[in-house]
C-alpha cells in the first residue's frame, strides 16, 4: 500500500479522498491555487503546496506543476478525483512515464473511452446497442449529409469530454449549421478539441448508469446502477440508487453489458458505463466515464463499499475482494448536488462569501462538502459546493428524510439549489419516480424560473410526510392529456402542500 498520495483536485472530492487516505494510514498532499489558499481541502491534507493562479489553466490543469510537487514530496501516487485532469490521457501517460501511480485506468483506456466515437465502436464490438449516429469526427459538409440519414431531432455532441459541454439538440436542417458552430466552439474551450459527431435524439429517455470496478488481474464487476434522469441541460442534479425504473431482468442485462464494455476496453480501476433507456425498456450505450463519479456516494451507501479505498487498493495491485454474486443492494440512497447557482434566475452562478452555514444531519444523512462557514465560492471553478446524500431502508423513507434534510440545510450569502430541491420533493411525478432527462427543462425552466417562491420554515412531521408520499404513490394515474392541456408538474406541487396540510 502507498505511504503518500497527492490529491490533484480541490473542493469536496479532495476532502473525500483525504478522508479515505487518513483511514488507510496514508499521508496526503494537497495542491491549491491562489483562490484556494484557505479552502477546506487545504486544511484537511497533511501538507499543501501552491501550484498557480486562480484560473484552472494556470493551476489545476498544469500537469508539469502537479508532477513537480509529486516528486518534491515523494508522493507515490496521484488521485485525480473527477474533472480537471481525471480523464486526461496525456496526464495519465505522464504519470506512468515518471513512475508515479495514476489512481485510475491505464492511459490507453482513458484515451479509448474518452473519445466518444471510439467508445461507441468499443460498445458495438462488445455486442451492446448504441444510439444510431455517425462514428467519427465530422466536417460540416459531412454532418449536413449524415443528418438527412439519421433524421431529426438529433444531437450534435463533442467527441471529447462530457457533462453536457459541446452538446446541442437540433430539430431541423436549418438550425444544424449554427448548432455545429456552437458545439465546436464550446468543445474547443472546454476540452481543447472541436471535434463533434451526430447522434439520434432519443425522445424522453431515462439516464441510467452502472458503476464498474476492475483490477489488474482481469476481474471486472459492476456495483449496480444509479438513476441520473433529473438533469438540467444535461447536467445531473439528483442521483439515486437503485433506479425505480429497472426490474431484475433489465438490471441483469444492463449490468452484464456494462461489464462487457469494460472488458472490451481493457479497463482497470473505477469507471461508469452510462446508458439511455427508452419507455419500452430498450437501452443504448451513451458513454463511459473513466474516473470516479460525483455521485459515487449513493453506490457506497447501498453496497457498503468504499469506492475511493477500493480505487487505491486496485492501483496498488490488490485483487478485488469480492465477486459479482457478492454484490447485493441494501436500502435506497439519493444524492442532491448543492451548487452555487440561483434556480430562480435560470441557474446563474452565484459567487460570494458564505455568511452562514448549517449542514443537515440526523439519521441517514451524509454530507460531502468542500466549503465551510466564512469560506468564499469563487467564479473560477465548477459551482458544486457540497453533496447532500440521504439513505434509508426504502425509497419512501429516503423521500421523507430528504425533505427534512433539504429544509434543515442552510446556506446564506450565496444562492444555491436548495430551494429547487425543496420544490422538487413536492412534485408528484418525482415522488413516483416518473421522470426523464428532459423533465426539469420542460417544467421548472418554463414555469418557475424567475419567480420568487416564499421560503417556508415549518417542517412537516415525518409521519405526515410519509403518509403523503404513500398517498401520492397509490393514487391511480389519470388518463393522458394533450401537451396543451397537461398542467405543469411544478404547479401540481401546490396540491401536495394541501394534502400535507389536511393530513
Amino acid at each position: 500500500m502507498f505511504s503518500k498520495i497527492l490529491i490533484a483536485n480541490r473542493g469536496e472530492i479532495a476532502v473525500r479522498i483525504a478522508r479515505a487516505c487518513r483511514e488507510c494510514g496514508i499521508a496526503t498532499v494537497a495542491v491549491y491555487s491562489d483562490a484556494d489558499r484557505d479552502s477546506l481541502h487545504v486544511r484537511f491534507a497533511d501538507e499543501a503546496h501552491h501550484i498557480g493562479a486562480a484560473p484552472s489553466s494556470e493551476s489545476y490543469l498544469r500537469m508539469d506543476r502537479i508532477l513537480d510537487v509529486a516528486r518534491e514530496t515523494e508522493a507515490e501516487a496521484i488521485h485525480p478525483g473527477y474533472g480537471f485532469l481525471a480523464e486526461n490521457a496525456a496526464f495519465a501517460r505522464a504519470c506512468e512515464e515518471q513512475g508515479v501511480i495514476f489512481i485510475g485506468p491505464p492511459s490507453e483506456a482513458v484515451a479509448l473511452m474518452g473519445d466518444k466515437s471510439r467508445a461507441r465502436e468499443t460498445a458495438r464490438n462488445a455486442g451492446v446497442a448504441i444510439v444510431p449516429g455517425t462514428e467519427a469526427s465530422l466536417k460540416d459538409k459531412e454532418a449536413l449529409s449524415e443528418a438527412k440519414t439519421i433524421g431529426f431531432p438529433l444531437l450534435v455532441k463533442a467527441t471529447a469530454g462530457g457533462g453536457g459541454k459541446g452538446m446541442r439538440i437540433v430539430n431541423s436542417m436549418d438550425s444544424l449549421p449554427s448548432a455545429l458552430a456552437q458545439a465546436r466552439s464550446e468543445a474547443e474551450s472546454s476540452f481543447g478539441d472541436p471535434s463533434v459527431y451526430l447522434e439520434r435524439y432519443v425522445e424522453r429517455p431515462r439516464h441510467i448508469e452502472f458503476q464498474i470496478l476492475a483490477d489488474r488481474d482481469g476481474n471486472v464487476v459492476h456495483l449496480l446502477e444509479r438513476e441520473c434522469s433529473v438533469q438540467r441541460r444535461h447536467q445531473k442534479l439528483i442521483e439515486e440508487a437503485p433506479s425505480p425504473f429497472l426490474d431484475e431482468t433489465l438490471r441483469k442485462r444492463m449490468g452484464e453489458a456494462a461489464v462487457a464494455i469494460a472488458r472490451q476496453a481493457g479497463y482497470q480501476n473505477a469507471g461508469t458505463v452510462e446508458f439511455l433507456v427508452d419507455s419500452e425498456h430498450n437501452f443504448y450505450f451513451l458513454e463511459m466515464n473513466a474516473r470516479l463519479q460525483v455521485e459515487h456516494p449513493v453506490t457506497e451507501l447501498i453496497t457498503g463499499l468504499d469506492l475511493v479505498k477500493l480505487q487505491i487498493a486496485v492501483s496498488a495491485g490488490q485483487k478485488l475482494p469480492f465477486r459479482q454474486e457478492d454484490i447485493r443492494p441494501r436500502g435506497w440512497a439519493m444524492e442532491f448536488r448543492i451548487t452555487a447557482e440561483d434556480p430562480f434566475q435560470n441557474f446563474l452562478p452565484s459567487a460570494g462569501r458564505i455568511m452562514y452555514l448549517r449542514e443537515a444531519g440526523g439519521p441517514g444523512v451524509r454530507n460531502d462538502s468542500g466549503v465551510s462557514h466564512g469560506g468564499e465560492v469563487t467564479p473560477h471553478y465548477d459551482p458544486l459546493i457540497a453533496k447532500l446524500v440521504v439513505y434509508g431502508e426504502s425509497r419512501e423513507q429516503v423521500l421523507v428524510r430528504a425533505l427534512r434534510a433539504v429544509r434543515e440545510y442552510r446556506v446564506e450569502g450565496i444562492a444555491t439549489t436548495l430551494p429547487f430541491f425543496d420544490r422538487l420533493l413536492q412534485v408528484k411525478e418525482f415522488l413516483a419516480g416518473d421522470v426523464d432527462v428532459g423533465f426539469v427543462d420542460r417544467n421548472w425552466m418554463s414555469e418557475i424560473a424567475g419567480r420568487n417562491v416564499p421560503e417556508r420554515t415549518t417542517l412537516f412531521p415525518a409521519a405526515l410526510a410519509a403518509a403523503a408520499v404513500a398517498a401520492l404513490q397509490t393514487t391511480p394515474k389519470p388518463q393522458p392529456k394533450t401537451q396543451a392541456q397537461k398542467p405543469s408538474a411544478w404547479k401540481q406541487a401546490g396540491k401536495q402542500d394541501q394534502l400535507l396540510t389536511r393530513l
